[in-house]
């Protein structure tokens, strides 16, 4: 974990993880909110053709650029906790790839700040992502529908 502010947690793992469970325990760690957003990433096979992703990260790096992304989202909508799971190594089609939740008093804060992360990992978090399928191997790029998204935050760097 790279969190500095004790309202986030960070996990950047190969291990599976359970995403109900995960979800139930962050509500349960965050009593008297009013509203707790999540969202669940499973890796898609886009024309049945993916046989594995495989992801690759630097920890130097990736760990403390999503946590400080965390930590504007928590103070720019006052969240009471913020979590992001993300996995790296070799996924297969239909495994969970990544988990974000958030928690707040209000939905609309705890509705855009999940957005808000989200838009931020799928264009800039520091990770590489190579497709493999019966044809070979290819590196994922980003999408531009992702960079698009991510323009309507204009403070995000």
């Amino acid at each position: 974990m790279f969190a500095a502010d004790s309202r986030l947690t960070l996990q950047i793992q190969q291990a599976a993880f359970d995403p109900g469970a995960t979800l139930n325990a962050f509500q349960a760690a965050h009593p008297g909110v009013g509203a707790v957003v999540s969202f669940t990433g499973i890796v898609r096979d886009e024309g049945a053709t993916l046989t594995a992703l495989e992801i690759e990260h630097y920890a130097a790096m990736t760990g403390p650029a999503i946590s400080a992304i965390a930590e504007q989202a928590i103070g720019r909508w006052q969240l009471a906790g913020a979590l992001v799971i993300h996995r790296y190594g070799r996924l297969l089609p239909g495994e969970t790839i990544m988990m974000v939740a958030t928690a707040a008093k209000h939905r609309a804060g705890a509705f855009a700040s999940a957005d808000f992360l989200m838009d931020y990992l799928k264009s800039r978090a520091p990770f590489w992502k190579k497709a493999f399928s019966a044809g070979g191997s290819e590196w994922v790029s980003a999408k531009a529908e992702d960079e698009a998204a991510l323009h309507r935050w204009s403070d995000l760097p």
